[in-house]
């Protein structure tokens, strides 16, 4: 089983973002000693609650500071940006890191309608997802020489010229996993976000794949996990997110909150997706075993064999903890040596 970890470098109440960027750092180092698979960037814009807009950044100094891991956007958020731009961009991380860097692409906005405005002002869309497909065939041709000839990008030639990275599509929906099937790319879905539609999701993608050029299926699934050493510690931990996720559903964007503050504002308020049904939680919360338990079982029912971890946690080491928790218990090979890259 692959393990691999999805940082929205959230913003800690009573702390700032410049502390939570390097919350990441440290978070990556540790990580990639611990023999986690990738380390995936997220793009948000203009929010309280996340210190990420430039994913991209991040993923050249992550990569800098790591030697094993794959290190990529979790994920650069198309609709804003030229197709040719991103595409130079990961071009010339990946010739920095050569056979490291992920492109990960998403629809979505991670912006409130102004704010996407004001990052694509000429773009007859203003943000949202209607062009699409369309830009992420020509980001793909950029990358891969894929313009038919006569075409008038056919003639540009990117720089460098060695570097792709691996492309994947973040999805939520059957739709998107379609998209993605058709183009051959490999998809990382968000379970955490839609976990009603996890299992559907995987099956269009499977159904509508295009085995072309001896490419396959690959899925990875995107959940939040909050290990603790006991059931208790990890219910405390995930106090943050319930409260986290209460604010959000009532438009309060702001800093993740410590679990005691969230464990005071929660009493007397109605439990957030307490009437939530899905196969999987959305969230798998408790000791090792439990965590490795419902993976496992997830993995098996849906043949999958990467998961990208998502764990919003207040106290940087309380996070930490939580993963080398479950990279004990899932027997991943740790690494030693100089965190830097060779």
């Amino acid at each position: 089983m692959k393990l691999s970890v999805l940082d929205q470098s959230v913003v800690p109440e009573g702390s700032t973002p410049a502390t939570a960027l390097h919350n990441s750092l440290e978070l990556a180092r540790f990580v990639d000693r611990l023999g986690y698979h990738r380390y995936w960037l997220a793009e948000h814009h203009a929010t309280p609650s996340f210190a990420g807009p430039a994913p991209e950044i991040m993923v050249a100094r992550v990569a800098a500071e790591t030697r094993h891991m794959r290190v990529g956007s979790g994920g650069v958020l198309l609709p804003h940006y030229s197709p040719l731009k991103v595409a130079e961009v990961f071009r010339v991380l990946g010739a920095l890191s050569p056979g490291r860097i992920d492109l990960g692409i998403g629809r979505g906005t991670g912006a409130g309608s102004i704010e996407a405005h004001a990052l694509a002002p000429g773009s007859s869309s203003g943000g949202n997802d209607v062009d699409f497909p369309g830009k992420l065939v020509e980001l793909l041709a950029f990358l891969h020489g894929g313009f038919p000839e006569g075409h008038p990008y056919a003639r540009i030639q990117l720089m460098p010229t060695a570097g792709a990275p691996e492309v994947w599509l973040l999805v939520a929906s059957p739709q998107s996993a379609e998209l993605a099937a058709r183009l051959g790319l490999p998809v990382s879905i968000a379970h955490f976000g839609r976990p009603q539609v996890t299992r559907s999701v995987v099956e269009a993608y499977r159904a509508a794949f295009n085995s072309r050029e001896g490419a396959r299926p690959r899925v990875q699934i995107g959940i939040g996990v909050y290990c603790g050493p006991t059931e208790e510690e990890a219910q405390r931990v995930f106090a943050s997110q319930r409260l986290f996720r209460l604010r959000m559903g009532r438009g309060l964007l702001l800093p993740l909150p410590s679990p005691e503050a969230a464990l005071d504002g929660l009493r007397g308020e109605v439990e957030p997706l307490a009437d939530e049904v899905a196969e999987w939680p959305r969230c798998v919360v408790g000791d090792p075993d439990h965590v490795h338990k419902v993976l496992t079982s997830m993995a098996e029912a849906l043949e999958i064999d990467e998961f990208m971890v998502l764990s919003t946690i207040h106290a940087p080491q309380d996070r930490m903890r939580s993963y080398e928790l479950l990279a004990r218990r899932f027997g991943l090979t740790g690494r030693s040596g100089d965190d830097r890259a060779a």
